[in-house]
Formats: C-alpha cells, structure tokens, sequence
C-alpha cells in the first residue's frame, strides 16, 4: 500500500501496486493507483440483503434498470484519507466516476460520477458507511442525480433528488444492489414526475449476478450500442 498508515486498511476501494508519494501540495493526497480486486474469492460478492418490501415503492411511474461497471480504466475510484489512522475513519473521501450500461447490457447509456464520504467504519464486518452523493449521466437525455447511504456490505436505498433533460421534476428512490464491490452495481429506480421514458431507456434487464457483462459491442461505443452522445 501506499504507506504504513494505509496498509491496514480494511474495505478500501482501492489497491496499490507499488508505493506512491504523497503530494506536499494537496490537503489528503491524491492516491492514484493501477485498480485491481482488492478481494478474496471468497468475499468477491455480496448477497444482496432483503430489504423490506415496504421500502419499495408501489406508486413510481417508472421502474428502470442499469449497470454501474468500473472497467479499472479510469482511474477510479480514488482514496482521500482525512487521518492517518490505521483503518478507515470519519471524513475520508471516496471521488469515483464509473461507466453507465442499459439493464440488458446491450447499450452503453454514460457515466456515474459523485463522491462518497466515510461516516462509519464497521470492524468487525470489514465494512464501511458512506454518505454518498452522485449522478447518473445519460447523455442528451440529461441526468438523474442520488444521495443516500452507500454500504460496502449491504444493499441499500437511496434518494432520488432531481435531473435534467427529460429527468427534470424527477423523484422517488433508487435500489443499490453490490454484485461486486466496488467495480459491478446494479440500479433499479423508481421514478416519478417525469414524463414517459424514451424506448431504448426502457425495456428487460439481465437479471443481477456476478458474472454479468456487458456486449462487445456496448464496451467498444460502437453507434448502434451506445445513446446519443453518450456521456464519457
């Protein structure tokens, strides 16, 4: 890891190949790393934990499904730690920007992009809480943006707190589903106060696992896998 401090971190997002200086010039110290499965086979994936149906809203307009994958190709996410303690601790910051693909896996829709900061730490799950606030960027539709608890070991909620283009007036809830933390997320929103969604926003979606991927077609952004200028 990038020094003694932070080798005993447990959950981090991140995992560093060789040791990297900290910037003099910057408040945390920007690590930047080559990401790679920080995890054990064994913890690879998460069961999604069975929240209450009464979380689940039955008045949403809309039902839609998507992908947050990290392809480990753009340099995210990226570790801020606030102190030098040994774990993870209050106040350490998580920027992330990861790519966005349709619940079939067939269209590329954008990009996430948001910060997450630690609130708890959880010892004895190796786990962390976060508060996370981000969007969901599709484009010339516009985009739809979320805060809410991020846990690293459960599935959660979160709020959905407005958008743009055709997001615009939007409100409900979205359901985070950790298929593989931090790199594979499945999102089923609940929408309401918008109009009717465009058709290639629509449609079935894989169902959530481990294994799932994206086509070779939607990864490459050939024209007829990807929206209309398509965030990036």
């Amino acid at each position: 890891m990038a020094s003694a401090s932070t080798s005993a971190i447990k959950g981090s997002f991140i995992s560093l190949k060789t040791a990297i200086p900290i910037a003099p010039t910057t408040h945390f110290g920007l690590i930047r790393s080559t990401l790679q499965n920080p995890f054990s086979p064994r913890n690879l994936s998460f069961k999604s934990t069975q929240l209450s149906d009464l979380s689940i809203p039955t008045t949403a307009k809309f039902k839609n499904c998507v992908y947050e994958i990290n392809e480990r190709d753009r340099n995210s996410p990226a570790y801020l730690p606030l102190s030098q303690k040994p774990v993870n601790a209050l106040g350490d910051l998580v920027p992330f920007s990861n790519k966005l693909y349709h619940g079939n896996l067939q269209k590329r829709l954008g990009i996430t992009a948001g910060l997450c900061v630690l609130i708890q730490h959880f010892p004895e799950k190796n786990a962390d809480r976060y508060e996370a606030i981000y969007s969901f960027y599709f484009g010339d539709y516009g985009h739809i943006s979320v805060q809410g608890a991020y846990l690293t070991h459960e599935d959660t909620f979160l709020t959905v707190t407005g958008g743009t283009g055709i997001f615009e007036g939007a409100h409900g809830q979205v359901k985070l589903q950790q298929l593989i933390f931090p790199f594979k997320l499945f999102y089923t929103f609940y929408l309401k106060g918008i109009p009717d969604l465009p058709t290639e926003l629509q449609g079935q979606h894989v169902p959530p696992s481990v294994d799932v991927e994206p086509s070779p077609a939607a990864k490459a952004m050939e024209p007829h896998a990807v929206i209309k200028n398509c965030t990036n």
